[in-house]
């Protein structure tokens, strides 16, 4: 009885033990594939693609296209700064000097060209004044010494040399008086008034242009002397717009086009200018080129000094451009996303692609939406674009990575697939 107990234990120890065996090594068998596919899978990861399934893309909504070829209307965005030009800016000085004695503009009053702003008073504007009077007096003695002599000379009775001698001082005496006659007018006196014994003790400054006082830099009974100005005037009605232009967008410019700008601390109003003049040089060492215009129209709120943006309108153009949605930025560089060939979760689906090319890709943009065969998955690779005009919709795009010709965008849903792309330790993986 024992011994039968016996070989039926061993009996069952030598059947079950090799199926434990078995198990055990078709356990371990999936496990090292898995564990090769993994490490193979890792090696091939780019960090620039994402995954999503069929279920992620119609829940995002996601649509793709092409790169098309549209005509938009080309702008060139910049900045400048207002500026009048220097003949449109005073410094008033005088051109005596004199003690100020009447001032009669404030900063900010508009005064007309040739208005008294202030008065001066010296006393050696008698002196010139007294000794242009007694001129007069000599000259008249002059002229009579002068026929005098030219009689004398005539009938044979004067010497020569006393002819010449009052010629002589009758031009010195004339060309002193006309020397006189230059500076009262200077001083803004009248000569023809002195001739009444009217004698002016100030003289009177003018603004020799229309505009506005922008500072006064004088008070009253201050001394100024040719090299004090007393107040600068600034005529705002010749407001110039000067843009700052790199080389590269000179050529697109020409004189006659039109500028529409606005204040860079206040955008809620439009003004025009019209372009004037193309710089020929660069400005120190920014490689800025400035580009002069005229401001047209109502100036009103503009002042000397004032920063702008600006937009100039160029011609249309024909460019590869995407939908505006289709681009997104990523740590200061722009990007779109294109469809990488598709493929399938699992091996189950395999059988079904040649029925199904199509079904694993998202929306086509151009046709109507399919939605994508449960259990596909589609790759999105991230690709560097430089962002050109925008119009109607659509943006300007220059690859900066070389795509197929017909390759498929994401022109719908790119933001989802940069934040898919983004999450930590999903990247490159679908959910």
């Amino acid at each position: 009885m024992t011994n039968l107990l016996t070989m039926k234990r061993n009996a069952i120890i030598y059947f079950v033990l090799p199926a434990f065996l078995l198990f055990g090594a078709c356990q371990s068998t999936p496990s090292k594939e898995m564990k090769e596919e993994e490490a193979q899978h890792e090696e091939h990861e780019n960090p620039n693609t994402t995954t999503l399934t069929a279920e992620q893309i119609k829940s995002i909504g996601i649509e793709t296209g092409h790169i098309e070829e549209k005509q938009l209307t080309a702008s060139l965005k910049a900045t400048g700064v207002l500026q009048v030009p220097n003949q449109n800016k005073a410094h008033i000085n005088s051109l005596y000097s004199g003690v100020v004695q009447t001032l009669l503009i404030q900063p900010g009053n508009i005064v007309k060209k040739g208005q008294v702003i202030a008065t001066l008073a010296n006393p050696s504007f008698l002196q010139t004044q007294e000794e242009y009077i007694s001129l007069a007096s000599r000259i008249n003695l002059a002229e009579l010494e002068f026929n005098r002599q030219k009689e004398l000379n005539e009938g044979n009775a004067g010497a020569l040399k006393n002819l010449q001698a009052a010629e002589t001082e009758l031009k010195n005496l004339r060309t002193r008086r006309n020397a006189l006659t230059q500076s009262l007018q200077l001083m803004g006196i009248n000569p023809a008034q002195l001739t009444n014994g009217k004698l002016q003790t100030v003289l009177a400054v003018r603004s020799p242009i229309g505009g506005v006082v922008s500072s006064v830099t004088v008070k009253l009974g201050t001394y100024v002397d040719v090299t004090t100005p007393i107040a600068e005037v600034v005529d705002n009605s010749q407001l110039h717009l000067d843009l700052f232009v790199y080389e590269k967008d000179l050529p697109k410019l020409k004189n006659n086009q039109i500028i529409h700008f606005t204040l860079t601390n206040n955008p809620g109003k439009e003004y025009d200018a019209e372009i004037y003049s193309l710089g020929s040089s660069f400005e120190g060492e920014s490689k800025a080129i400035n580009v002069h215009s005229r401001v047209k129209g109502d100036k009103t709120g503009l002042i000397d000094g004032m920063n702008v943006t600006a937009v100039v309108s160029l011609n249309q153009v024909t460019v590869p451009a995407v939908p505006s949605d289709a681009i997104v930025t990523f740590q200061g560089q722009d990007y779109i996303f294109v469809v990488t060939d598709p493929h399938k979760e699992d091996e189950h689906h395999d059988a079904k692609k040649e029925d199904h090319d199509h079904s694993a890709e998202p929306h086509d943009h151009d046709h109507a939406p399919t939605a994508p065969a449960a259990g596909t998955s589609v790759t999105f690779e991230k690709i560097p674009v430089a962002k050109g005009t925008s119009d109607v919709g659509y943006t300007e795009i220059t690859l900066l990575k070389n795509i197929p010709a017909d390759a498929k965008i994401v022109v719908k849903g790119a933001f989802f697939v940069l934040a898919k792309m983004n999450n930590t330790g999903e990247e490159g993986h679908p959910h």
